[in-house]
């Protein structure tokens, strides 16, 4: 396969369509609380049976994928639904985890075993994980925040270094 990937390969940026209350409510307590242990559970599964098209919440406000990685420890296939940023061809995730103090287990599943599915809408594919360095993440942190508002409040949350990785489709 040629370097360049085919116009139907790029990702799809979808205009951010966040409003100021939305961005408000979702980094509250509750929010975090119901994102957290019930949404977690409900949205990789409604993603997929809607073809990408709704989560919990209703119609996504901003591009959202599902991430699908073997759990290092179980070696069961574990799903995270996770805003991203197209770039450069490729899908970047934050491992925000909406700014706990740990880092969320898909970040060290996918350090584990970096070879992952990803389901953007109605489509599905193998990629492959990889955590950006800090001189990596620096290039494309402003993107990351523009797409993704609500980055700064979770920045402000924890004092960890939010890693950022990068999922590149596999050559079928």
């Amino acid at each position: 396969m040629s370097m360049e990937r085919r116009k139907s390969e790029q990702p799809r940026q979808v205009a951010s369509t966040t409003s100021p209350f939305v961005i408000w409510f979702s980094t509250t307590p509750l929010a975090t609380w119901v994102v957290k242990h019930i949404a977690s559970r409900l949205d990789p599964v409604i993603f997929r049976a809607t073809r990408g098209r709704l989560t919990s919440m209703g119609v996504p406000t901003m591009p959202m994928l599902t991430l699908t990685a073997l759990g290092r420890r179980s070696g069961r296939p574990r799903s995270v639904q996770l805003a991203y940023v197209a770039y450069d061809g490729d899908y970047l995730v934050a491992a925000s985890a909406m700014g706990q103090a740990k880092h969320p287990a898909w970040r060290y599943n996918v350090e584990a075993n970096p070879q992952v599915q990803i389901q953007v809408r109605g489509e599905r594919f193998a990629a492959e994980a990889t955590v950006l360095t800090d001189a990596e993440k620096r290039d494309v942190w402003s993107a990351i925040r523009k797409a993704i508002p609500q980055i700064t409040v979770y920045e402000a949350r924890t004092a960890r270094n939010i890693r950022v990785v990068r999922l590149r489709r596999r050559a079928a």
